[in-house]
C-alpha cells in the first residue's frame, strides 16, 4: 500500500494525497516545516472563524441549523486539540535537545 500524507490547507480527512512514485520523503517542491506549520495554524484559525460565523447565524436565526453548528464547532474544537499536542511534542522535543550535552 502507497503511503498517504495530508495535503496542507485540505479542507477535511479525505483530503490526502498518494505520492505518484510512491517515494516519501524530501522533494524540491515541498514545503518547508515552518511554511506547514504556518499552514495549519492557519487552517484551525479559519475553523475557528467557521465555528463562531455558525453560532451567530444560529442565534440570529439565518439558514444553519443546529447539525451544521455542532458539525463547525467538533471541528474547530477537533482541529485546535490537535494543533495543542503538535504543539506540545514539539516543545517536548526542543526541550530534550537542550538537555543534551554536546
Amino acid at each position: 500500500m502507497d503511503p498517504i500524507r495530508i495535503v496542507p490547507g485540505s479542507q477535511g480527512a479525505g483530503d490526502v494525497e498518494r505520492p505518484a512514485n510512491g517515494a516519501v520523503g524530501g522533494g524540491a517542491d515541498r514545503q518547508g516545516f515552518g511554511a506547514l506549520l504556518a499552514d495549519s495554524l492557519a487552517q484551525v484559525n479559519r475553523l475557528q472563524h467557521e465555528a463562531d460565523q455558525a453560532i451567530t447565524e444560529l442565534a440570529t436565526g439565518k439558514s444553519t441549523t443546529l447539525h451544521d453548528t455542532m458539525l463547525a464547532l467538533e471541528k474547530a474544537d477537533l482541529s485546535f486539540r490537535l494543533m495543542m499536542q503538535v504543539r506540545n511534542k514539539i516543545v517536548e522535543a526542543y526541550q530534550e535537545v537542550i538537555r543534551m550535552q554536546v
